[in-house]
């Protein structure tokens, strides 16, 4: 994703963890959203999701010189 936005003509600034999901697995039968706040699959193992909570994503900042 940082070479796509460098090739762009982005400058990178930083990085965060703010928005990671280490319970995340990435590994569902409705993808990404079968994870809150979808929850896809209603009823069907909502409580495990609900743990799980919403999907690991990244934080990136660029800036356009």
């Amino acid at each position: 994703m940082i070479d796509l936005a460098r090739n762009a003509g982005f400058e990178f600034l930083a990085k965060s963890d703010i928005n990671a999901n280490s319970k995340d697995t990435k590994n569902y039968p409705e993808g990404v959203w079968t994870l809150p706040p979808s929850l896809r699959l209603k009823d069907k193992d909502r409580k495990k999701y609900l743990a799980i909570g919403e999907s690991d994503r990244m934080t990136l900042k660029f800036i356009k010189p």
